[in-house]
């Protein structure tokens, strides 16, 4: 065990009440990590509060431990963890006064190293995957619940070990969490495949919008697009793994309007193509393959603005 496990280690046996707490808008690594941790610190005797600023979307609330999600903190923690946010503002502006994590666990390429121990590993395709390599050397168990949980961060970010990250590391994680006898089909299925009637026609108004520039497919998604498919989330409903599957393209993009700025999601169509630096360009981050970025303005403003900035960066 290396010097900064230990000190996790440490950290974790001397606390009592732990806050786990992930970025705003969360995906299912967010939401898996943030679970698969709080699920095994709670088995070991831990008082545990997850929070997610923006709560939990129904697509996952079928999770073990899904029911342990808070939207506000109780502020009693003597151990602070923060998990798949790259940058501290990410998990949301109630905690911006809030002191800065004891332990920030993270795989993003970008992660500003803002906690006291930093467990960083860019090469992860998930931060489940690095909670599923570390979990164990904490002295921590991973059962059916947890493995679950675990899953489906790794499901998610790989797009169901399709992206270009995807590792062998990844594959036999899956195959060991499989051994709990949790059901990664039924997983996959909820987590990527099944959609509601809502998402289905909020996905309609995207793709009718699509647009092509110089080797970038994108497609806007408004606030009024949202409403009229009774959508009542805040993101893309996954809009961008669509688009991300359309050929002879060099990035993918989507513009998801919001009350009052827009969200801006970046994929990697052809291999080699970096596009964390234009997110972070923008105060966001993420991965070469899959970047994002929440700017404040208007959809009229910000478009032109990140269209011909990607295009710079790129080359294009």
């Amino acid at each position: 065990m290396n010097q900064l496990d230990l000190d996790i280690k440490n950290k974790i046996l001397s606390a009592r009440h732990i806050l786990i707490v992930s970025h705003v808008r969360p995906d299912g690594d967010a939401i898996g990590s943030a679970l698969a941790l709080g699920l095994a610190l709670k088995k070991a005797g831990k008082s545990v509060e997850i929070v997610l600023t923006d709560g939990i979307p129904a697509a996952f609330k079928h999770l073990p431990g899904a029911e342990m999600i808070l939207r506000v903190p109780s502020d009693t923690e003597d151990l602070f963890i923060t998990v798949d946010s790259a940058d501290f503002r990410r998990i949301g502006k109630q905690f911006e006064t809030h002191r800065k994590p004891d332990i920030n666990i993270d795989h993003h390429v970008t992660n500003e190293q803002y906690g006291e121990l930093n467990l960083i590993e860019a090469d992860a395709v998930a931060t489940a995957s690095v909670l599923a390599r570390h979990i164990p050397l904490w002295g921590l168990e991973i059962d059916a619940a947890i493995a679950a949980n675990l899953a489906t961060g790794i499901v998610t970010d790989t797009l169901g070990f399709r992206t270009s990250n995807t590792t062998p590391e990844a594959l036999r994680q899956t195959a060991d969490l499989m051994e709990t006898g949790i059901s990664l089909p039924d997983l996959y299925n909820r987590s990527l495949v099944s959609r509601t009637f809502s998402a289905a026609r909020y996905w309609g108004a995207g793709l009718s919008s699509l647009k092509t520039l110089d080797g970038i497919v994108y497609a806007s998604l408004r606030l009024a697009d949202r409403d009229a498919a009774g959508y009542t989330a805040n993101d893309d409903a996954d809009l961008i793994n669509v688009i991300s599957a359309i050929d002879d393209h060099i990035v993918g993009m989507i513009f998801v309007e919001q009350p009052d700025s827009v969200k801006i999601s970046w994929r990697t169509l052809q291999n080699g193509v970096d596009v964390s630096a234009i997110a972070k360009f923008f105060n966001g981050g993420g991965h070469k393959a899959a970047a994002g970025a929440d700017i404040m303005g208007t959809m009229e403003e910000i478009q032109p603005l990140v269209l011909a900035k990607t295009r710079e960066m790129l080359g294009l």
